[in-house]
């Protein structure tokens, strides 16, 4: 196998890869499509009648999957909201079910426009994804009951670590309260409840995520990233919950626990509840109105006696998936962070990125300089490849020659080739091994740069101002797009680094290979256009060491040869 063939091999490698991974996108996409419910229909659960407002669960352990979701209130658009400032958020909750409408990242920037605040939850006609909670029993409070608080407005002030917003429901003694600590992502939601009545109280807590399945804003069906529920427990661990799961009732995920977390992935950020110790637990999902969906977990309160007060308490993550200080919250959190079937290789790669980027405070330079360190690793394999593909060159007119006495007759010139390769002491599978022992490492890096949030929005130097998204620099520059697409420099400077490299290697005897050869550079710069700008920095950065490299090895192999002759 000569190089052109292992360059073919690479791009039909890639190419599968991503065409595998958009087709997943685009199936998911059509079954959601198809299953999705009319406007103002009301979920129902098999065996159960429609319910507009939480009911009992059956009992605590196991707890009964009851319907702890009101679609009339999860659509509910006006009543008033308080708003919460922190030193990472802007907040919102709504005076009706106490529920979290809305957040925005003060530290994170819009993905399509950086100069505004990232919006995670959000209630309007557009996408709707907010957080609810509520308390299970006959006239408990809920997400549709009107809660009042002693402000409108509330501020994490200076010098100060907790900001507690107390929220007291009507009608009954019971309240609802938000408690958002200084630099951290996460917030405690707490329900209080005492019992003025005459007998024993039985009630369970329940903690949801409500969403339509759109996607995140700036992702497309081309990027292939999950958005959707996710549940984890110790002994099932890690499960993605698909949306088209959801509406056909396989989600195979455990109903009952007593540990895991349950939330909502997206790309870059996470919505999760936490729910603390080995308590008995219920996650469950659950398909609404109007395409959307809930993801949630029930837990005991327990036996309240009469005129004795109970309260639960959940934390909710809702913030960047920042893999390290996932991992410090709950087990598994870290995990949110998917780097698919490489990720064994995903992990330590994005490790010695982190490491790099700790001293040089650069992601582009970390990039540059991880791209050296793999090319050092597997420096004895190239080797072997470059020499390999150098006395592929300097063989090159014996082949010409050898195709022009056998003409068509293609098995006595392979016959012929060998016996060559056999002389000349080539192997034409030198060149194989290097190629497809990197690819696993490109793939690799390719899903570190595209999942993780610490490379969002990172500048590197003059016009890539963000190494995770495509370069834009003539988009910019010319202020125009190509039906959408971005027309990027790196891509242009990665495509001229490839046709260097044909250069330095023999031009293939087969004309329709000599074609495709030429070809290719070209089209791989279009086909790296929409790639992260920091994967095309490190592939033109390896491109750039390969050439150096295969330049060195022509000179010894052309030397060594030239010396040969003389004696």
């Amino acid at each position: 196998m000569d190089s052109r063939r292992l360059i073919l091999f690479f791009v039909f490698t890639m190419s599968v890869f991503l065409l595998y991974e958009g087709w997943q996108r685009d199936q998911l996409a059509t079954k959601t499509a198809a299953v999705a419910p009319a406007p103002g229909a009301v979920p129902t659960q098999s065996g159960s009648t429609p319910a507009a407002v939480p009911v009992p669960a059956a009992a605590p352990a196991p707890l009964a999957v009851t319907a702890p979701v009101a679609p009339a209130a999860v659509l509910t658009r006006d009543g008033k909201t308080i708003k919460v400032e922190t030193d990472l958020y802007f907040a919102e909750i709504s005076a009706t079910g106490g529920d979290l409408v809305s957040l925005r990242f003060k530290k994170h920037g819009g993905t399509l426009d950086p100069k505004k605040n990232f919006v995670l939850f959000n209630r309007d006609t557009d996408h709707m994804y907010v957080a609810q909670s509520g308390l299970i029993g006959a006239g408990l409070p809920n997400h549709q009951t009107a809660y009042v608080a002693k402000a409108e407005e509330y501020k994490l002030a200076d010098g100060a670590d907790l900001l507690e917003i107390r929220l007291e429901a009507t009608g009954v003694k019971s309240a609802k309260t938000y408690r958002f600590q200084r630099n951290s992502y996460v917030i405690d939601i707490a329900h209080e409840l005492t019992n003025t009545g005459t007998a024993p109280l039985e009630a369970s807590g329940y903690f949801q995520l409500v969403r339509d399945s759109k996607l995140p804003e700036g992702d497309s069906s081309m990027v292939p990233t999950y958005t959707g529920p996710a549940v984890y427990t110790d002994k099932e661990k890690f499960q993605k919950v698909a949306f088209g799961d959801i509406d056909k009732g396989k989600a195979p995920y455990p109903k009952n626990s007593n540990d895991g977390w349950i939330g909502m992935l997206q790309h870059y950020f996470l919505g999760a509840w936490l729910p603390k110790g080995n308590t008995s637990r219920e996650f469950y999902t659950r398909q609404l109105q109007q395409g959307l969906y809930a993801a949630g977990v029930i837990l005991p309160v327990g036996s309240i006696a009469p005129g004795a007060s109970a309260s639960i308490s959940v934390p909710l993550y809702a913030g960047p998936q920042e893999q390290h200080k996932l991992a410090a919250l709950a087990p598994g959190l870290d995990l949110a962070v998917d780097y698919g079937w490489l990720t064994v290789i995903a992990v330590p790669l994005f490790w010695v990125l982190q490491w790099i980027h700790g001293m040089v405070d650069n992601w582009g330079v970390a990039i540059i300089l991880l791209t050296v360190l793999i090319k050092l690793l597997f420096y004895p394999l190239s080797e072997a490849s470059y020499r390999s593909m150098a006395k592929m060159r300097v063989v090159a007119p014996k082949m010409q020659r050898l195709k022009e006495q056998y003409g068509e007759d293609r098995q006595r010139m392979q016959q012929a080739m060998m016996e060559l390769y056999k002389t000349e002491k080539i192997n034409p599978l030198g060149g194989c091994l290097p190629i497809v022992v990197q690819i696993p490492v490109f793939i690799a890096l390719y899903w570190v740069l595209l999942g993780s949030v610490e490379m969002r929005q990172a500048p590197f130097a003059l016009w890539v101002t963000d190494l995770s998204a495509p370069d834009r620099f003539f988009n910019e520059l010319f202020n125009f797009s190509f039906f959408g697409y971005p027309i990027g420099l790196l891509p242009i400077m990665m495509g001229a680094t490839m046709i260097i490299q044909t250069r330095l290697n023999p031009e293939p005897p087969d004309p329709v290979q000599a074609k495709v050869m030429k070809i290719m550079p070209v089209a791989f710069s279009i086909f790296f256009f929409v790639f992260p700008a920091g994967l095309v920095l490190y592939w033109l950065v390896n491109n750039v060491l390969s050439i150096a490299q295969q330049w060195h090895i022509n000179r010894l192999i052309d030397g060594g040869k030239a010396a040969a002759h003389k004696s």
